[in-house]
């Protein structure tokens, strides 16, 4: 192997330039030549593939987003693009690439692997809802910026007594919103993995209101089973029950920007690094993750095949302290 690439794929995370960062710099270390490639699976069509050294990726660990941009490409799905896909990191004299990003961009790194092509993935996602990994790049970032927000909401909700709807992103993961609602103290905590009824949320609007409390903070991922605007007119409907007036803030895409944590930061370092290793080791078709600490490569298909679970203990935790 004397070539390897990198792409970053899918929604952007935090950590994912130290990520590319790493695997430029520990493939050039190992005496090997670099390549980024550009918008992910459409740069491969595309041929957008370019040679990098150390100085490409200076100054870039403590940035957020990818320099390597990242875009979804439905062409690649049909086999004329992977085809061409295939063509142009072979016209490049790739070796192996190094795909980063969440479950579609994996769905892609398998294609290329079944294809006879060198792939090795890493976990690029805030949701954390990626198998074969404790935590996912960008997802401590993601959970910082989340908390920061609501510490500030918790405030102005006090300072009027009112209760707040904060939307958090997991469209089918509510690991954000789960674990902020713990460690931000809300009220409650709406995910998409456990059914609730609006009226279940206006008893923890109500109950709040009795007990005398200055604020309700009710944190809603976005695919729970009631969208966030659907709950508050449904209390706004009932504010003489409630006692509170409600108020919604979506956070949005705020959840992937920023500077990196020192944690993500070090993950998506120890990670780059060693899908690098993976591949030089003649590895193919696995994701590199952290578990317990340890660096690990799990096949992309068994990743794919199982998604991570709701952990019930947490859940448990978080209705314990809501109470």
């Amino acid at each position: 192997m004397k070539r390897i690439a990198v792409l970053s794929s899918g929604g952007d995370a935090p950590g994912m330039n130290a990520f590319i960062r790493a695997v430029i710099r520990t493939t050039i270390g190992r005496g090997l030549e670099a390549f980024g490639v550009m918008r992910g699976y459409q740069g491969l069509i595309d041929g957008d593939i370019e040679p990098l050294d150390k100085r490409s990726v200076s100054n870039i660990i403590q940035r957020g987003g990818t320099i390597l941009h990242t875009a979804r490409s439905e062409e690649f799905k049909t086999p004329k693009g992977q085809r061409q896909a295939l063509r142009n990191l072979n016209s490049k004299g790739i070796d192996g690439l190094v795909v980063l990003g969440g479950d579609g961009s994996l769905t892609g790194a398998l294609t290329l692997h079944k294809a006879g092509f060198k792939v090795i993935g890493g976990p690029g996602t805030i949701d954390n809802d990626l198998e074969g990994s404790d935590m996912a790049i960008g997802v401590d970032t993601a959970l910082n910026t989340v908390l920061d927000a609501i510490d500030k909401i918790k405030e102005t909700a006090s300072s009027h007594q009112r209760a707040f709807l904060v939307e958090v992103m997991g469209r089918n993961c509510g690991y954000l919103a789960l674990i902020t609602s713990i460690i931000g103290g809300a009220e409650l905590v709406c995910i998409p993995e456990i059914p609730f009824e609006l009226a279940d949320v206006l008893e923890v609007v109500e109950n709040a209101y009795i007990k005398g409390k200055t604020h309700c903070i009710i944190v809603v991922a976005e695919g729970a089973k009631h969208p966030t605007r659907a709950i508050k007119k449904y209390l706004d409907e009932r504010i003489e029950e409630t006692g509170f007036e409600t108020r919604e803030t979506i956070l949005g895409h705020i959840q992937r920007g920023g500077s990196p944590s020192a944690y993500d930061r070090l993950l998506a370092t120890r990670l780059g690094a060693a899908a690098v290793d993976q591949l030089l080791a003649g590895e193919s078709g696995k994701m590199v993750g952290i578990v317990g600490n340890q660096i690990t490569a799990t096949p992309i298909e068994i990743i794919l095949a199982n998604r991570k679970k709701l952990n019930m203990e947490l859940y448990n935790l978080a209705q314990l302290l809501e109470k």
